[in-house]
This record gives structure tokens, C-alpha cells and sequence, in this order.
């Protein structure tokens, strides 16, 4: 993202928290600087400058927020270097690694102390008292929202002990488990599986958003019927899961349920979900700045709370958009389901996720696969097994906040260009202003071969756009 003041400021009013790290707004009038995302009351427009970081806002004479603290961002560019491994470190510890610190911090390639350090230096707290509010506020909404045993929230929560799990609940909620478990879920609610609910800023255009995600559904692997969004997923020590995502009916809200193990590390899958759907951004600070453009407009009206499809699995997607490549949406599917039939470890069939057969192939699992024999031309071949190597040596990652360094990865392997580091940016790493810009369904429909100069005005949105321009175009060409 540049630092067109219009799109910053666009920015600034979604408090879309993905621009952290992207600019620091200076509001004149207080002498303050905040990130996107601050809480506080919102400045008058011309009382607002914007900096590339903390460093020239201060050098302004501006001092930091004592709300937002910007200078303690994870993902504030004040130090080069440590933002990049707080933020992952906060990515990971949301994704369920909550347990052994000195391993999150070797999986970072750091010390522990020196994680420590960082984390007391960005946010002012270890990376065991983050880890550890994380994993009592998901074990809140578990007992609010279902009626899973007290045990099992203690262990999908991350805790290793019921005794910790009871002492450190009561000592940050003030009550025991089982008094907020009376005040939440109704008993016999959830009976199979966890059932938890997902809300959401509306509107959300869920028809749409499926009619998206079902023709790209890889076969095996996931699938779009009545309604919902079912898939495999890897729960960890070899157990496999299964999701269902529907709509609930007269709410702001998806109801997900998940058939995992009771120790699966759920707060991480949840979070894949909210990311899968696009559950966190504010649709009408986006309708507000594409409806102003004329060929958006119809769309935006038609399609309120329009999303950008995440992705469940960054790889996933990233192997899948290069199957796409110079063939039709249907050819990618049948290929990613050959690439799934072919290498993907096989699952028994659930009876609440029929025709649900196999996880996705992993990156070890194609790292050195003939994936030639699925009827791949052999480049393209070569292209995933070297996006596969990549991602096992840390080379390519999917985690938000890193689209310059990934992209920068991914363009390094033959075979990737720049269309594809756009689309895995859009939906692998929630990228909300990336955008493909050579893409011919985007240059038929706007009628120019200049998309990013078409489409300035869309900034800070830029993905959401394309996905306007797609869902107007009847020949979408993207995968």
C-alpha cells in the first residue's frame, strides 16, 4: 500500500486492523500519532497526516497514542526486523501454539530469551501471558456456546492441566468454569461435535460467497452443498476433522461445527474459519469507497457486504492457483482433485460430510511427487514441486503482514508470476489492496489493459473490487 493520503484515510476510518504496519496517521490538532485499528474518537479529515512510520511521526513532534500504542505495534515498522517475527509469533499462538514457548520461538528461528525480549519490548507482555489470555477467552465462548465437558474446553484450549485451567480462569474472570457454563449454552445443545458461533459485521453476500467458493471446491477435500461449506481438515497427531459452515438464520453470524478431537487445538481453527470467510473486515467502509466508481456501482448495490474468499490452508491455495494457470476453472478443479486422489492421505467418509475423502496434500507430500502423472504439462509440474520445497524450508509463508516477502519468494520459483503472487495475496494472506492486475477478466470487463491505474480509485480495497468486477462478469477467467 503507497501513501496516497486518500487511501490511508480510507483506511484509517474501516479501523481494519490489516493495515497495521502499513502507515502511521499524525492527527495535527493533539500532536498524536496512532495505527489503524485505534478505538479512539475519529479526527477531522484535515487534521490528519500520514507517515510510513512511528520514527517520522515523532520526528513531527508528535508523541505515540496511549490507546492503540503504535509504538508498541506488533507489525510497526520502528524496528526492522522484529515486527516480522512478533507478528508471526502472534499468528502462530492464534493458530494454537500456546504451549511450549521456547519451541515457538525455535519454529521463528530465535531464541527464547530473545522472543521474551521482543515481546516485552512490542506489546508489554511475555509471549506465556499472551498465549495464555488467548487461550482463556476461547475457552470462555466454549463453555458459553456448547456443551462440551469442562476436561475438553481445559485441553482443546491449549491448557495441559484441568487444576491450571480452573486456578487461571478464576483468576482472570473471577468465577469458576462451571458458573459461566451455566450462564451459557442450554443443555443438549451441540450434542455432536462443537458447535460455536462466528459473527460478523453485516452485511455478509453468503450466496455469493459460496457461489465463489463451489465450482473451486477441490473434490474430496471440500465441497458447497445446501447451503454450507464442508472440508477435511488435519487436526494434529494424525487425527483428521471435519467443518460445516451455514448460515444462522436471522443473525450476523455463521454457526460453524466442527467433528475434530477433543484435543484438537480449536481456537487456531476457528481463526481459519473467520479468515476462509472474510469475517473480520467492515463491509460498508468498502461499499463507501467502490460505489463511488461507476463500473462498481450496479455490483456494490446488488452485492452488499461482498466478500474476499480467504483460504483454509495458504499452500493450498497457492497450489491451486498454479493448477489455474492457462486453464478454466472447472480443468483446475478436476486437476486439484487428482492432485488430492493421487497424494492427499485418504479419510473415512463422515456421515455429516458425505463425499469428504482425503486431506489436501501437504508440502512434504509434494516436495518430490510425479505430480506429471495427474496430466500436468512438466514446467508446471516443476513449479509446485518447487513451491512445495519453499514452504517446507520457510522460504515461502502465508501469514498476513508478509505479502512483500512472500511475493518476493514465490516470483523467485519458475513457473509463478506476478498474476499468481496477486491472487495468493487476496485470499492466502488477506492482502485487503492487492490486486491482479494482468488478469483478463479484470481487462475485458474494464475495458483497458490499464488495470492498476484503473482501479486507483479503489484504494484501499482493491480486492474487493476485483472481486466485484468477477462477480459482474459472466467469463471469469480467474481460478
Amino acid at each position: 500500500m503507497n501513501l496516497d493520503p486518500d487511501s490511508c484515510w480510507r483506511a484509517m476510518q474501516s479501523r481494519d486492523r490489516r493495515f497495521e504496519g502499513r502507515f502511521i496517521a499524525g492527527v495535527l490538532s493533539t500532536r498524536i500519532y496512532c495505527r489503524p485499528g485505534c478505538p479512539a474518537r475519529m479526527p477531522r479529515r484535515e487534521n490528519v497526516a500520514f507517515f510510513a512510520c512511528a520514527a517520522a511521526a515523532e520526528e513531527r513532534g508528535l508523541r505515540a497514542c496511549l490507546r492503540c500504542r503504535p509504538d508498541a505495534s506488533p507489525r510497526s515498522p520502528a524496528a526492522i526486523g522484529a515486527p516480522v517475527t512478533v507478528t508471526r509469533a502472534l499468528r502462530l499462538i492464534g493458530e494454537g501454539h500456546t504451549r511450549d514457548m521456547d519451541e515457538l520461538a525455535a519454529r521463528l528461528g530465535v531464541g527464547g530469551r530473545h522472543l521474551r525480549r521482543l515481546f516485552d519490548e512490542h506489546l508489554g507482555a511475555s509471549p506465556l501471558a499472551v498465549a495464555q489470555t488467548t487461550k482463556l477467552h476461547f475457552a470462555r465462548k466454549m463453555l458459553e456456546e456448547t456443551r462440551a465437558p469442562v476436561v475438553d474446553v481445559a485441553y482443546a484450549s491449549g491448557f495441559r492441566s484441568v487444576r491450571r485451567f480452573n486456578d487461571a480462569f478464576r483468576a482472570t474472570f473471577r468465577a469458576a468454569p462451571s458458573e459461566v457454563r451455566k450462564q451459557g449454552a442450554k443443555a443438549g445443545e451441540a450434542s455432536e461435535g462443537i458447535a460455536l458461533r462466528l459473527a460478523y459485521q453485516g452485511p455478509l453476500a453468503w450466496a455469493e460467497l459460496l457461489a465463489f467458493l463451489a465450482p473451486r471446491a477441490t473434490p474430496g477435500v471440500e465441497s458447497v452443498v445446501e447451503g454450507a461449506y464442508l472440508r477435511t481438515f488435519d487436526a494434529g497427531g494424525g487425527a483428521v476433522g471435519t467443518l460445516d459452515v451455514r448460515r444462522r438464520p436471522g443473525e450476523d453470524a455463521l454457526a460453524l461445527r466442527l467433528d475434530a478431537p477433543a484435543l484438537a487445538p480449536l481456537y487456531g481453527l476457528v481463526q481459519r474459519a473467520r479468515r476462509l470467510f472474510d469475517l473480520d473486515v467492515d463491509p460498508r467502509a468498502v461499499a463507501r469507497v467502490l460505489v463511488r466508481d461507476p463500473a462498481l456501482r450496479a455490483s456494490v448495490r446488488a452485492r452488499p457486504g461482498l466478500r474476499v474468499p480467504g483460504a483454509w490452508d495458504g499452500f493450498e491455495l497457492a497450489v491451486r492457483a498454479v493448477l489455474g494457470q492457462q486453464v478454466t476453472v472447472a480443468g483446475a478443479t478436476t486437476l486439484a482433485g487428482r492432485l488430492a486422489e493421487a497424494f492427499g492421505v485418504p479419510v473415512t467418509p463422515n456421515a455429516r460430510a458425505p463425499g469428504l475423502t482425503r486431506l489436501f496434500p501437504t508440502p512434504r507430500a509434494l516436495a518430490s511427487a510425479k505430480v506429471e502423472r495427474i496430466g500436468l504439462p512438466k514446467a508446471r509440474a516443476e513449479a509446485i514441486r518447487a513451491l512445495a520445497q519453499a514452504t517446507l524450508d520457510g522460504a515461502v509463508t502465508f501469514e498476513p503482514g508478509t505479502e512483500d516477502a512472500t511475493t518476493k519468494a514465490l516470483l523467485a520459483i519458475r513457473g509463478i508470476g506476478p498474476w499468481t503472487c496477486a491472487y495468493v495475496a487476496m485470499r492466502a494472506l488477506g492482502a485487503p489492496d492487492a490486486l491482479p492486475d494482468s488478469d483478463l477478466g479484470l481487462r475485458r470487463a474494464l475495458g483497458t489493459t490499464a488495470v492498476a491505474a484503473r482501479a486507483e480509485a479503489w484504494r484501499p480495497w482493491r480486492a474487493y473490487g476485483a472481486m466485484h468486477v468477477w462477480a459482474g462478469d459472466a467469463e471469469r477467467s480467474e481460478p
